[in-house]
């Protein structure tokens, strides 16, 4: 019911007449199937695009689905292969590795820079934009061709070294020992939309808590780790769970880094680009379905830990 209507019957004197609440009805029967129809085409792509293929993929963890051959039916099989799958073992250990070190440090970086960004320097908007650019870039195909080749045996980095007189020739892409810290490298590189968060979170907290602190005799790291970090906890939480999320489902950077192979010696295979190998290389899409499963299981668990733990260092401004 409109807000119009709903004004005029409101300055109506009298009892309501049965017609009146007929018309009432029907007015409200009309706006609500107007509602229904403006979200026909979202629930509609909601179901086919989004819901119908969650739910195709469970089925077709249970199965031996190849693209190429009817499915059937195994059961828990796929979950059952999962337990002596060596490649996949070694793909969760490679994810782990790369979300527990690259997650931190890129959060600890945002928020020093935030912090920096915070004390009121000219050119604010040009740093700001400057330090979320890799943020809109780091996932393209274009700069995981830059960080092979700034990487590689005679790129960037081994040509600096060397005008420093140190003798450089380490393929750090092509080495198991360094291939995967350049991704997390390339990882922390985009702290930019943690940092925007960060800096927003810190525009937010009254400039009183700090004089108050000064006035009690704290000192700058005082002020940070009492005043700051606390407030900040929310906005902090929210970024840990968002970046653990997108490093779990890290795929771009690896595919081209290591030219889809997840080498060299599946020092950096992650756990999106074994999968991604079982679906579309081996056209395993029974086990890849199983393997998006547990993909989510773990996000999920992950998400509920720090859910739960929250409560713990997590401290809100009522």
């Amino acid at each position: 019911m409109s807000a119009i209507s709903e004004l005029s019957h409101l300055k109506q004197k009298g009892p309501v007449t049965p017609e009146q609440r007929a018309a009432r009805r029907k007015e409200q029967s009309h706006d609500n199937k107007a509602a229904y129809l403006f979200l026909l085409p979202w629930l509609v792509g909601l179901f086919l695009f989004t819901l119908g293929p969650i739910l195709a993929s469970l089925y077709l963890s249970l199965t031996d689905y190849s693209l190429i051959q009817a499915p059937n039916f195994l059961g828990l099989d796929n979950y059952e292969r999962m337990l002596t799958d060596g490649r996949l073992h070694q793909s969760l250990k490679v994810t782990l590795i790369y979300v527990g070190v690259g997650v931190p440090m890129q959060l600890a970086l945002a928020l020093a820079v935030a912090v920096l960004l915070n004390k009121g320097m000219r050119g604010l908007a040009f740093y700001r934009s400057v330090f979320y650019l890799p943020s809109m870039l780091g996932g393209s195909v274009a700069i995981a061709l830059l960080w092979r080749q700034i990487f590689g045996t005679t790129g960037l980095v081994n040509q600096v070294l060397q005008f420093f007189g140190i003798d450089a020739t380490t393929g750090y892409v092509s080495d198991p020992d360094y291939a995967l810290w350049t991704l997390i490298l390339l990882n922390v590189w985009t702290f930019g939309s943690p940092m925007v968060i960060f800096l927003a979170g810190l525009r937010q907290i009254p400039s009183m808590y700090y004089e108050a602190a000064a006035l009690d005799g704290a000192g700058r790291l005082s002020q940070f780790a009492r005043v700051t970090m606390p407030l900040l906890s929310p906005i902090i939480f929210f970024n840990l769970v968002l970046q653990i999320i997108n490093a779990f489902q890290s795929f771009t950077q690896a595919f081209v880094v290591s030219n889809g192979t997840g080498g060299p010696s599946d020092s950096t295979l992650f756990y999106t680009l074994y999968l991604y190998e079982q679906g579309f290389a081996r056209f395993d899409m029974g086990y890849a379905s199983a393997m998006a499963w547990l993909l989510l299981l773990i996000i999920a668990t992950f998400t509920a830990v720090n859910f739960l733990l929250a409560k713990y260092w997590v401290f809100y401004d009522d």
